[in-house]
């Protein structure tokens, strides 16, 4: 009896230690653990960055060059620059998604720095905000790199309707995919546990989220089969912000990412609350 008071005096104790960060210990913490991630995707960019470059310039070549000509127009623009919103977007979700998981689980097996993290005053919303900070800014410089390469194939003319929509839709896609992505590193037990997801789940998703056609050229099953697919309404709404026109309505794809952002906001905090998949 007296081990089990013992057990929660410590508890409560541990617990209120993680609510007496003061702001500048709590911004120190993040701040560590983003400059930690940052420095480390910048030190072997050609692993971070330049596979997303050289995979997009491919898909350019070939989706945008040599098919496109042969497609012509899609919703009245010409198919180069109906697919570069797309591409740019794929490149998000594959970065942010694979720094996140990676990092994590590289933190929880090899590093082992996790455990520094776990005895430490740091609360469990700080420590999804450090990884997933990483993820984010992975995320928006692959997309950045991906649109800069975009201009070699379609010149000047990618027009931009609206600039506040294309940043948005950005950092909050990468936001979602970077939260994916650390329930996927939480999870994982292997390095086979974090390809498992991005082969067999994302990489379906995005392939059929719109990033190479309109719905509307689809047969109404398969239309149906669309609307299901969550990277759709993300796809739209960015393609939205470029070119103005859009499959489904923008509070969609809005309602859409505040929906996910908040519900993997809550699985990831609920896992690093009660500690699932950390204590190995």
């Amino acid at each position: 009896m007296d081990i089990v008071a013992a057990g929660s005096r410590k508890y409560s104790s541990s617990s209120q230690v993680k609510n007496s960060m003061s702001p500048a210990q709590l911004w120190i913490s993040f701040y560590t653990m983003l400059r930690k991630d940052v420095v480390r995707m910048f030190r072997i960019w050609v692993q971070t960055f330049l596979p997303s470059v050289m995979t997009s310039t491919l898909y350019f070549l070939v989706f945008g060059t040599v098919l496109g000509s042969r497609i012509g127009d899609m919703q009245g623009v010409d198919y180069m620059q109906f697919v570069v919103p797309g591409l740019v977007m794929l490149a998000i979700v594959t970065s942010s998604y694979a720094n996140t998981s990676f990092t994590f689980f590289s933190s929880k097996f090899f590093a082992r720095s996790i455990d520094e993290i776990l005895v430490s005053p740091t609360p469990p919303w700080l420590m999804i905000a450090g990884y997933v900070g990483g993820g984010v800014v992975r995320g928006v410089l692959v997309g950045t790199l991906v649109l800069i390469v975009s201009i070699f194939f379609t010149g000047l003319s990618l027009s931009v309707h609206s600039l506040a929509i294309i940043l948005s839709f950005a950092l909050l896609t990468s936001l979602v995919f970077a939260l994916a992505g650390l329930v996927n590193g939480i999870y994982a037990k292997s390095i086979d546990g974090i390809n498992l997801v991005p082969t067999f789940v994302l990489t379906p998703l995005v392939y059929l989220g719109g990033i190479f056609y309109s719905v509307t050229s689809l047969p109404s099953w398969w239309q149906a089969i669309t609307y299901s697919n969550p990277l759709f309404y993300l796809v739209n709404g960015f393609r939205y912000g470029f070119l103005g026109i859009t499959d489904v309505k923008l509070v969609y794809s809005v309602g859409i990412l505040l929906s996910l952002i908040a519900l993997l906001v809550a699985v990831n905090w609920y896992l690093i609350r009660k500690g699932l998949g950390l204590r190995q």
